[in-house]
């Protein structure tokens, strides 16, 4: 797969579709791949470009030593659409890739058609909870937040009926870089974007999941009171959201992106 570089990281990322369509960018979430996005991948790859990435410390790409910043987050995917000679795009980021999302929207506008952020918040979690797990990473390895990651990832009728694909991911996130995986702990430590969020212009639509224990619909009815172009749209779902109602997940950022 290709690969680029941006700043001190070497960006894996992938593209699909015809390159004169609209660009779609998609962005992972905490302790996943692009490999995460495959049902929408497979949905969008006919009417947009489709380019994934693996952030940074991530999947393929590589994981130079921490700790990360959010705007080397968001930077990367500045610097990918320079690679791919992209003017402006469309982005979907869940989680961490939300996060990200907002910078961009609030720090890169004129790179955006359109932005979808999804189960995230403008602050995730508590500075010290992501030191601490950082801390813990860098001593024990991902084994011991993989055997527990399921239950924050998904909801429990899901992760009965759907175990081959929970047990993917979680593999996934066991087998990753320790410290790629800290250092992105620690961006998301710093990272809080509560006093500018009301600064974004660019239409946004926040997906927020209804049994989300990490980022709650309260934190996405936060962002929505504060942004002015932006709507809520709440789903029946934990965190990662696109993975457990697929189906509804692509319909509605698909809706979103036919507006005009």
């Amino acid at each position: 797969m290709p690969k680029f570089t941006s700043n001190d990281a070497e960006i894996n990322y992938q593209t699909f579709g015809d390159s004169a369509k609209p660009a779609l960018v998609f962005s992972n979430s905490l302790g996943t791949k692009f490999s995460m996005w495959q049902p929408q991948i497979d949905f969008f790859q006919k009417d947009f470009f489709v380019v994934c990435y693996d952030t940074r410390g991530h999947g393929h790409s590589s994981a130079p030593k921490g700790p990360y910043s959010l705007d080397a987050l968001g930077l990367d995917v500045i610097h990918l659409l320079d690679h791919l000679n992209i003017q402006k795009a469309s982005f979907c980021g869940i989680s961490m890739g939300g996060l990200t999302g907002q910078w961009l929207a609030i720090h890169r506008p004129e790179r955006f058609n359109r932005a979808i952020v999804c189960n995230t918040a403008a602050k995730i979690g508590q500075e010290q909870a992501w030191n601490e797990r950082a801390a813990l990473v860098r001593q024990q390895g991902l084994q011991p937040i993989a055997a527990t990651a399921a239950s924050r990832w998904f909801t429990e009728p899901f992760i009965q009926s759907q175990s081959a694909i929970v047990q993917s991911l979680s593999n996934d996130l066991g087998a990753g870089s320790p410290e790629g995986y800290a250092s992105c702990c620690e961006a998301l430590a710093k990272a809080d974007l509560t006093t500018e969020i009301s600064q974004i212009r660019v239409p946004l639509l926040v997906i927020a999941g209804t049994l989300d224990p990490v980022t709650t619909v309260a934190d996405g009815q936060y962002l929505v009171n504060q942004i002015r172009s932006s709507a809520l749209f709440e789903i029946e779902a934990s965190h990662i959201s696109n993975i457990e109602q697929a189906q509804i997940f692509t319909q509605t950022i698909s809706e979103f992106l036919e507006q005009s």
